[in-house]
């Protein structure tokens, strides 16, 4: 690995310094919502509590930064984030298959208008053939084609066009790794901020009555019926014109605008169905009941003239009076309820709700992706982000209403409102029984937009953004949610609701009916004493002194539902209270009497013993003034007075009323509340005792009360706890480093700090209403530690005088680290940061340094040269403003005190410890961070950083860590999962730590950890899965590759796991050469010590590729896409992008070449994964397994030696370094290959070919495989839309005839038998080649994944066709690059002739697949470079590539693209030019040309002709203006080969025409397959396709049938070459298979000489390729079901496989054999063959098929109206719907009598028809399916024509069909060849019937095991009295007389003898009924009985009843016979039969 060692300063310089302050620690300014932060009143002085609670709320957030972050972390991000304009920089590819995508319509649209009629198409034949050549404009050919080139020269041409124009990163192109494996990512958590529902605008913009007569007003709420809440405060507004607002001008000082709103913000936390808006109207008191004042509102309307006008200017002026007195009270007047269940949509709710819950934790699983989504959603939603409650439902609506509810004057508390509501759900019946008042109400309901203008909070804070130039505010009400939002506490807020609820004034006197309260908020018992801090109604002041509740009009015990929201003061007294003043309101205007009269007072103290009071209080009510200091106690408590108080009814609590506090000061929680306290009390000067709730705590208690408030601490409800968390913690966190001194003695509470932390930490994580991100971190904690926890400030020590350190004024504390301001960071991937400048502005308070810190600074070593890496940049300290905060020289640090405690701990805090380590590690991270920021000690050497004690403790914490992971990690799934957790935060801890610690010491721990999991883990997967994730974190890291790369030198390398060894090369600065290269490419120990991290992975690679333990599939799709990952990072991490970078990178990932190339057997190979689909096979995705389509044995086997020429090559297998592993799924072997291609890619290309140079040829033939499957793996998908993937996955266009070449008979050789025996599925292979296809489905859905979003728009679809063209284009000129390669390397070593064979066959299989036409130009240069270079090899002895060659070829001068079929007739005319040369006569390529195209032409159905005549136009061109060919034979053979290639192509314009018909393109072929009956090969090649036709339509047989008669003319041929005894005799050893066979047998030696070069060239003409082709047939009659033919196809292999001693290949035959004889038993009668239909054709338009008759053979279970559905529908489609008829009978056709205009169709079901002699040997279901040619159908008539009649006129005709061929055949449509009918005489069509009742009787009877339903409904159908033409009426009609005739005697007799014997039968069904039957059917059974009794003794007298004449004695027995037989079926001809009827 020497050549590392070179690097050049400046290039590790460009790889990003490892700089030594890696950590940056920034402050940035909390985001606030409002313009100004919410902030306590000015000039008061706060308690410690309140100003610690604002100085969270406002400080801002203390970030640690990686100062690199992204260089590395960003890779993925361009993968993933600004992949938006990544595919604007790349090239459109151009591929075929989207070419023809446009011209697709037209190829579809053909057969439409073509009337599918032979007799046209044979017409159109002759035009094509005479379709001349020349007159053709040939394409523009390739200038340098024929210029003489050495070969040297072509191939650095080839190169330097290859190199030009290359996509500079591979990995930009791949899909990103699955998000599920990568665990480096660390979510950055959200911040905390404020928590918002989902939010919703109301506007109300009507609110108006019939008359106007006064001033409205309405208060809007929320109101959750189902929890009975009310879920919102109250909002204010009104309506009112500016004339109706003058009544009142005299009651309202002011109007602040903040008041004038009228659209409001609700909040919504938890939607449902059961949310009603209400708004309630009030208006200004006046004298009456509700009901009286609504009055006019009923009956009166605006605008009538008269009377009515008059009344509603009185009533105007009578209001007006009103106002002017009593405008400051209020009477409830109406009410309306609006359902929100609209907005809030029911369906997507419930469904909502659920995943809610999973995100708040419960249900949580440990699905990861599920985590992905809860890690963003918190229970912050507001309505425009994309993760919150249903939004989509919502949409602006206006809602108008026109009636009102009158309010109930006794009917006003919410319990009345939630019982209205429940009505008016449930029935809306609400209206008739409460009186209602039309008016209009008009409220516009909208989503909330995100950033609104001009908005207050409830606080009355305007919002950002805020324009002045609004007129009226909209106004965010607070919400009250129905449970608990567990969101921390983040604004200041301090706000208290009073809600008075009701009054018992029922035994006082007269004078109290019309009650309202005062409120009022008193800072003192002096009236003027009244605070402004109650929020005013709308229309008047913001804030008011008082509020009066609305009256009631005469009402002693009203209900009231006023809210009183008062702004609470910081700091409270114990003077602060609330004060009720009771009054009557007088309506009337007295003389001289004030308008109220007082009735008595109430308070309420706000504090008892200092906190807030809140809850339900019963007051009772003084009558006379109050005494003075009365606010101190609460007014049940009171002590006794003098004068003694007087109270309404005896001090009892008359007065009801509710406090709630919404407050982020006030804990409301006594747990918390004593915490604070206490705290509090230690910090600030107090004065001993102390009050705590109701105990008092001196000096001396002190610690052991807040040791005890500690331990409590985590007793609190949850709720609280959350709201507060980060003052709580940040508390404890002070306690656990500051030392305490309490009454002279100093108290350590660290222990106790940390063990509260710990169990605080548990009961988070362990809440289910709290989410988690993927890695299982409780996000609240996670926010806490990120933005912010700091290092608990150390100037809260009181200081004693003179002990060397200035303090700090508290003012300035939270400023001392010097500021600047960033945006966060963190290492989530995907998220590119930008840091800002610090920030020079803020000034810093100088401190004092201390000793320790001047002894510190003082041992800095002040030479840098010693210290490592020596050319790192010095002077990044970019804060010029740090200094170093005080720190008494006794201050413990918090990193170290975390790190002691952590260790120290015990029980079940250690356990809790361990188990939620995340948050510790991150707590020591960023405590470390900041102690080094704050001691300047970056610039220190790393190991003097920190103190040898905290180092051995961080060992211990990884020492016990890790055992903890290795005990959890084995027992059941919960705790395993929480070992895989516990793990990752292991690892992230050592990745920080690479950043602030001394990596030598870090590699040392990671060392351990690695050691310490394999001692104590004996299962592998679990082992590696964990070591993997653990290192995949730590390769994230973003100085991954210094900490790899340059370990290289003694001088720089760090401590090291093994510093020794790194030093060895310091002095070797050799060359490659000097070293043995392929070293380079292994694993090794030194490569392991040099390069720590990656070796570390690449062994885990290595063991997990190697083991094949359970599960292991998923350890080895993690370690792949791990090292994927790594890789993509370098490819697009901006520090790499220099070419020389790229290749020390590659370098350094050389070994991992060795280790795939040592998986190869392993890899899933794509090659194959389609091939499968022919099968027809369906299957369930469930069924999948991940070792599906595994190359297994077949490349292991190939390895053993040269591909090629070696015939029986007598290697032994033992040798193959073969190994038995699981096999990797698809994706992971696609990932693995991408990392092969990119070290190809980006190696240095010399080293690569000096490897290769090195390499043995059993290991390049690895590479070949390895670039064979690469070619099928990146294969271009084509732009998918989302519902085209499955079906492409599994049925691609290519032919299954092509695979199976590729698959059956890959060579001769071992390798070559390698590739035959793993290539045919193994038996039992076949459930794993369905799941194959579908495991390839989803990987490929994952891959392109194109299903995960059924939605994606054009612009994305196009975007992701343009991204993956590209890959597959650089991935292919890659594996092109490698070919190249290894010939260049080869070729110089001598060994090319075994090599050339594999590079042939990758580039085969590569034009193959749909390439760009980038790719297209180089692959068809580099093949005539090779057809250059090695023509002579070519030629010799590869016949097959160079066969294979010429199809690929061929497919591509038929390209719609121009620059393809330049390039591919360029390649085929130098291919036939050289092989001319090479032999002087080029048939063998003439042949193999004519079959390619005649392969080509069947079976490829988008292929163009025109295109492809205009190719062969050009290759003429080629041939004429070829000057050194002229004299030579060479153009007359081109020009003779081109006309017998047109001419095929003329075939191909007919079989277009038939494309739907697919029975009449089977003809078409099967006519051109016996057009080419002298030609072998293209008979062949015909044979083939139409096989791959039949199977593309699931008729296996048939394709079966085709392959058997292609072997069977292979077989002519051998036996013709050589006769030998084990081959098939020719076609006659067929004969068992079918009867059909023998037609091959035509080929005769005068025909044909087999030794004529060129004929019978092909593959398939030997001995493995008749093999070849009966295993497939085997395999397919095996999938149609036809088990008995597979034993016939074997019996003619065995011999053959014999003779080849092929035992391997015997084992699979016989095992194939087993199961095919163990289908037959299993399935025998189960099996479904074909169903046959006769099928005529009548009338002109039909062509030939005028009067032809067929025998179709339809799939098994085919209906008649399906097949006649199918024709009718196609030949209307051909001729007009309109004139296809269908015959609906089966009666002979009268042409005469049919529309000559119209196209007729007779569709008939047929049986097979067989004789009795027959029926001896067809014996079995199967026999008396197969070999079928005689078909027969019936059909009744009458004499008189009518299909049916009477029993005694009922005739039938029995029409039997004679086919031409056999079924099954090579086509699904035989012609019928002879027609003989027959006609049964009534007698005899009973007799027929009777014999078929009875068969069915006894076999209900006979049946094994009984089936009573069916033997019953036989019977019933035989017995039953109601059978309509029954046995007995047979009987009745034939057998109650002797007939006449004396012919008839003998049918009598014979059905007479049926009916005994069937009566017989019905005795003995009715006997076995009686054993079946249960008790219930006792009845039924006795019936059945009767009507058998009753039927015998009819049939009695008819039965026995014989003719006499038939009894004679008889001679010759034998003439009876014939005469019986004669008379038994009268033979008509067809003539006489059409006549007669």
């Amino acid at each position: 690995m020497t050549q590392l060692n070179n690097l050049d300063l400046d290039l590790a310089q460009e790889l990003g310094d490892f700089p030594e302050d890696d950590l940056d620690v920034v402050f940035t300014p909390k985001e606030c919502r409002t313009l100004q932060p919410s902030m306590p009143e000015d000039g008061v002085e706060l308690d410690s509590h309140v100003k610690d609670c604002v100085q969270t709320y406002i400080r801002e957030w203390l970030i640690v930064n990686r100062k690199n972050q992204g260089n590395s972390d960003t890779c993925s991000l361009k993968n993933k984030g600004s992949r938006k304009d990544f595919h604007k920089t790349l090239q459109k590819q151009t591929f075929e298959s989207e070419t023809l995508d446009s011209s697709d319509a037209t190829f579809q649209a053909g057969p439409q208008q073509v009337p599918a009629v032979a007799e046209e198409a044979s017409r159109a034949a002759p035009a094509c053939s005479d379709l001349e050549l020349r007159s053709l404009q040939p394409d523009p050919r390739l200038e340098h084609l024929l210029r003489h080139v050495s070969a040297e020269e072509f191939e650095r041409l080839n190169e330097e066009a290859r190199r030009t124009n290359r996509h500079p990163e591979l990995l930009a192109l791949y899909p990103s790794v699955d998000e599920e494996d990568a665990v480096e990512i660390r979510p950055v958590p959200d911040r905390p901020k404020e928590h918002l529902g989902n939010r919703i605008l109301v506007k109300l913009q009507t609110l108006k009555f019939d008359i106007e007569i006064e001033p409205l007003f309405a208060c809007i709420a929320l109101y959750d019926i189902k929890e009975r809440k009310k879920i919102s405060e109250n909002f204010h507004c009104d309506l009112n014109s500016d004339s109706l607002r003058g009544f009142l001008r005299c009651h309202t000082p002011s109007i602040d605008l903040s008041t004038q709103a009228r659209s409001a913000i609700f909040s919504v936390t938890y939607p449902s169905p059961d949310i009603y808006l209400v708004i309630k109207i009030e208006k200004v008191l006046q004298q009456g009941e509700i009901g009286d004042c609504a009055e006019p509102y009923m009956v009166l309307k605006e605008g009538e003239a008269g009377k009515t006008k008059e009344k509603i200017e009185k009533l105007k002026a009578q209001a007006e009076s009103f106002c002017q007195r009593l405008g400051k009270y209020r009477m409830p007047f109406a009410w309306i309820p609006i359902s929100l269940n609209s907005f809030f949509n029911v369906s997507t709710l419930e469904r909502e709700i659920q995943e809610t819950e999973g995100l708040n934790g419960k249900g949580f699983s440990s699905d990861k992706k599920a985590t992905l989504l809860q890690a963003r959603r918190l229970s912050e939603r507001g309505f425009n982000s994309e993760d919150n409650y249903p939004t989509s439902t919502l949409n602006s609506k206006t809602l108008s209403h026109n009636t009102f509810f009158k309010q109930e004057g006794d009917r006003l508390s919410d319990e009345d409102l939630f019982k209205f509501l429940a009505d008016f759900k449930r029935s809306s019946s609400l209206q008739r029984r409460i009186k209602t008042l039309p008016g209009t109400l008009k409220v516009e309901i909208s989503p909330a937009p995100e950033n609104i203008g001009y908005c207050l909070t409830p606080e009355l804070l305007p919002l950002k953004p805020f324009s002045e130039n609004r007129n009226r505010p909209h106004k965010e009400i607070l919400e009250f949610p129905i449970r608990e939002v567990y969101v921390p506490h983040t604004i200041y807020r301090n706000l208290l609701y009073v809600y008075p609820q009701r009054l018992n004034f029922a035994n006082r006197l007269a004078s109290a009916r019309n009650i309202t309260i005062k409120i009022q908020f008193m800072c003192g018992e002096d009236p003027s004493c009244a605070m402004p801090v109650i929020f005013g109604k709308s229309s008047g002041p913001e804030f008011v002194q008082e509020i009066y509740t609305a009256i009631t009009y005469h009402n002693k015990s009203p209900d009231f539902y006023e809210e009183v929201k008062i702004k609470l003061p910081a700091k409270l007294t114990e003077k602060h209270h609330l004060l009720f003043t009771f009054y009557h309101i007088s309506c009337q205007p007295k003389q001289g009497a004030s308008v109220e009269t007082l009735l008595g007072y109430s308070w309420l103290p706000i504090l008892l013993n200092d906190r807030l009071q809140t809850g339900h209080y019963s007051l009772p009510v003084a009558l006379d003034k109050l005494p003075l200091h009365y606010s101190i106690h609460s007014p049940e408590k009171i002590p006794s007075q003098m004068p003694p108080i007087k109270w309404v009814e005896g001090h009892k609590g008359v007065f009801i009323v509710e406090v709630q506090a919404v407050s982020s000061v006030h804990t409301q929680d006594n747990h918390l509340e004593k915490f604070f306290t206490l705290c509090h009390s230690l910090e600030s000067q107090v004065t001993f005792p102390i009050r705590v709730m109701d105990q008092k705590i001196t000096e001396a208690s002190l610690e052991h009360e807040l040791k005890l408030s500690i331990i409590c601490l985590n007793s609190s409800r949850l709720e609280p706890l959350v709201l507060f968390l980060h003052l709580v913690l940040d508390k404890l966190f002070q306690l656990a480093v500051q030392p305490m001194v309490i009454a002279g003695q100093t108290a350590n509470f660290s222990q106790f700090a940390f063990e509260s932390v710990v169990a605080i930490v548990n009961s988070l994580h362990n809440s289910k209403e709290l989410s988690k991100d993927q890695h299982g971190r409780n996000c609240l904690l996670a926010s806490y530690v990120y933005y912010v926890f700091r290092l608990p400030d150390p100037q809260r020590e009181v200081v004693k005088p003179g002990g060397g350190s200035s303090a700090i004024s508290t003012e300035s504390r939270y400023y001392t680290f010097g500021r600047t301001s960033a945006v966060s960071v963190g290492s989530k991937l995907l998220q590119s940061r930008v840091i800002s400048c610090s920030n020079p502005d803020i000034t810093v308070t100088q401190a004092a340094t201390d000793e320790e810190v001047k002894s510190i600074i003082s041992s800095k070593p002040m030479d840098h040269s010693s210290s490592r890496m020596s050319y790192y940049a010095e002077g990044t300290n970019d804060m010029s403003g740090l200094c170093a905060s005080t720190r008494p020289s006794n201050k413990k640090h918090f990193h170290e005190e975390l790190a002691l405690q952590m260790v120290v701990s015990t029980g079940m805090v250690r356990e809790s410890v361990f188990k939620y380590a995340w948050f510790f590690f991150e707590l020591l991270i960023k405590s470390m961070a900041q102690y080094v920021h704050n001691t300047e000690k970056q610039d220190n050497q790393r190991r003097s950083r920190f103190s040898d004690r905290f180092k051995d403790d961080i060992t211990t914490i990884v020492s016990v860590v890790t055992s903890e992971i290795a005990a959890l990690v084995v027992k059941p799934p919960k705790e395993s999962e929480q070992a895989e957790k516990i793990n990752i935060s292991l690892a992230f801890f050592l990745y920080d730590l690479l950043s602030l610690m001394d990596r030598g010491f870090v590699f040392n721990l990671i060392k351990h950890y690695c050691n310490q999991l394999s001692n104590k883990l004996n299962s592998l997967s679990t082992l590696i899965s964990m070591r993997l994730e653990f290192l995949r974190i730590l390769c994230s890291h973003e100085h991954y590759l210094n900490l790899n790369l340059f370990f290289m030198t003694s001088a720089s390398a760090p401590a090291s796991p093994s510093p020794s060894l790194s030093s060895q090369n310091s002095s070797s600065c050799s060359s490659f050469q000097d070293q043995k290269i392929t070293g380079m490419f292994d694993l090794s120990a030194e490569y392991r010590q040099q390069h720590f991290l990656t070796g570390l992975l690449f062994t885990e690679l290595a063991a997990a590729l190697d083991a094949d333990s359970e599960g292991i599939s998923k350890v080895q799709r993690k370690a792949v896409s791990a090292i994927l990952s790594l890789l993509s990072s370098h490819d697009l991490d901006p520090r790499c992008s220099k070419k020389e970078v790229k290749i020390k990178i590659a370098a350094l990932y050389l070994p991992l070449v060795g280790i795939i190339l040592d998986s190869l057997p392993q890899l899933h190979d794509f090659t194959i994964s389609d091939t499968r689909s022919g099968k027809g096979r369906t299957g369930n995705p469930e069924e999948e397994q991940e070792s599906s389509g595994a190359i297994n044995q077949n490349v292991a086997l190939a390895i053993a030696g040269s591909q090629f020429n070696i015939r029986n090559s007598g290697l032994p297998l033992v040798s193959l370094p073969y190994r038995q592993s699981a096999t990797l799924g698809p994706d992971t072997t696609r990932n693995l290959l991408i990392c092969f291609l990119w070290i190809m890619k980006n190696a240095d290309q010399n080293l690569i070919q000096k490897w290769i140079a090195d390499l043995p040829s059993m290991q390049l033939n690895r590479i070949l495989d390895l670039l064979f499957i690469c070619v099928s793996c990146f294969e271009y998908k084509g732009k998918q839309s989302s519902d085209k993937v499955s079906t492409q996955a599994l049925q691609k266009s290519r032919d299954v005839k092509a695979r199976l070449e590729e698959a059956l008979l890959r060579g001769e050789g071992a390798r070559g038998e390698m590739m035959k025996r793993c290539r045919i599925p193994a038996g039992n292979d076949r459930s794993a080649g369905v799941n194959e296809n579908l495991r390839w489905r989803k990987e490929q859905t994952q891959w392109r994944q194109a299903n995960e979003r059924q939605d994606k728009t054009k612009a994305e679809l196009d975007q992701e066709a343009l991204i993956s063209g590209n890959l597959a284009t650089e991935a292919n000129l890659i594996i092109l690059d490698m070919q190249e390669n290894i010939i260049q390397a080869s070729f110089a070593a001598e060994c090319r002739d075994n090599l050339l064979g594999g590079v042939l066959k990758v580039l085969v299989n590569s034009l193959g697949y749909d390439q760009s036409t980038t790719y297209l130009t180089h692959c068809f240069a580099t093949l005539r470079a090779l057809i250059a270079k090695f023509g002579d090899l070519l030629f010799e002895e590869e016949v097959e590539q160079c066969a294979d060659l010429c199809q690929r070829v061929l497919h591509h001068c038929s390209s719609s693209i121009d620059i393809t079929r330049t390039q591919a007739c360029a390649t085929l005319y130098l291919l036939m030019r050289y092989s001319f040369n090479s032999t002087s006569n080029f048939s063998r390529v003439k042949m193999q040309v004519t079959m390619s195209l005649a392969s080509l032409v069947g079976k490829s159905p988008e292929f163009n002709e025109e295109f492809l005549r205009r190719s062969l136009r050009t290759i003429l061109a080629y041939a004429e203006e070829d000057t050194d060919m002229q004299a030579t034979p060479f153009p007359i053979q081109v020009e003779e080969l081109l006309c017998n290639l047109n001419s095929i192509l003329s075939d191909t314009v007919k079989m277009r025409e038939f494309q739907e018909d697919p029975e009449m393109l089977m003809d078409l072929m099967y006519r051109i397959a016996k057009g080419y009956q002298t030609s072998p090969d293209l008979r062949l090649t015909w044979l083939q396709n139409m096989a791959e036709k039949h199977t593309k339509r699931k008729c296996y047989t048939e394709a079966a049938m085709c392959l058997v008669h292609a072997a069977a003319l292979v077989a002519e041929y051998l036996s013709m070459l050589e006769d030998r005894n084990y081959l098939p005799v020719g076609s006659v050893t067929f004969q068992n298979i079918s009867s059909n066979v023998l037609e091959e047998s035509a080929v005769s030696d005068d025909v044909l000489s087999p030794d004529e070069d060129g004929i019978c060239s092909g593959r398939y003409f030997s001995e493995s390729g008749l093999v070849g082709l009966l295993e497939q047939a085997a395999e397919l009659f095996s999938t149609g079901g036809l088990y008995e033919t597979v034993n016939e196809v074997y019996k003619i292999v065995i011999p053959i496989l014999e003779a080849h001693r092929d035992f391997r290949k015997l084992t699979l035959t016989h095992s194939k054999l087993q199961k095919a004889f163990d289908s037959i038993i299993n399935k025998g009668q189960k099996r479904m063959f074909g169903t046959y239909f006769r099928v005529g054709f009548y009338g002109s338009k039909f062509g030939d098929l005028d009067e032809q008759e067929f025998v179709y053979k339809e799939p098994a279970i085919t209906k008649l109206p399906e097949i006649s559905h199918r024709l009718e529908g196609f030949y209307g489609q051909c001729f007009g719907e309109d004139a296809v008829e269908v015959i609906k009978d089966s009666a002979p056709v009268d042409k005469r009598k049919l529309d000559p205009n119209k196209a007729y169709i007779q569709i008939t079901f047929v049986e097979p028809y067989f004789d009795e002699y027959e029926m001896k040997d067809r014996i079995t279901y199967f026999e008396k399916n197969f070999n079928i040619c005689r078909f027969m159908y019936t059909t009744p008539f009458t004499m008189d024509g009518r299909p049916r009649g009477e029993l005694c006129e009922q005739y039938k005709r029995n029409t039997i069909l004679t086919t031409m061929h056999a079924f099954p055949y090579i086509k699904t449509r035989i012609n019928v060849i002879q027609r003989e009918e027959f006609i049964l005489t009534p007698i005899e069509v009973a007799i027929e019937d009777m014999r078929k009742k009875t068969q069915e009787l006894t076999a209900a009877t006979n049946q094994e095991p009984p089936d009573a339903k069916m033997l019953q409904m036989v019977l019933q159908g035989s017995v039953g009295a109601t059978v309509n033409q029954g046995p007995l009426e047979v009987a009745q009609v034939f057998l109650a007389e002797i007939p006449a005739d004396p012919k008839l005697y003998r049918h009598h007799n014979k059905l007479r003898l049926c009916f005994k014997e069937f009566i017989m039968r019905c005795g003995e069904a009715v006997e076995k009924n009686r054993h079946l039957i249960t008790a219930d059917q006792r009845e039924y059974h006795q019936e059945l009985k009767r009507n058998y009794m009753k039927l015998k003794e009819n049939l009695r007298p008819m039965i026995e009843r014989k003719i006499p004449e038939l009894y004679k004695p008889v001679v010759k027995v034998h003439s009876i016979r014939e005469s019986f037989r004669n008379h038994s079926f009268r033979k008509y001809d067809a003539q006489t039969s059409s006549q007669s009827t």
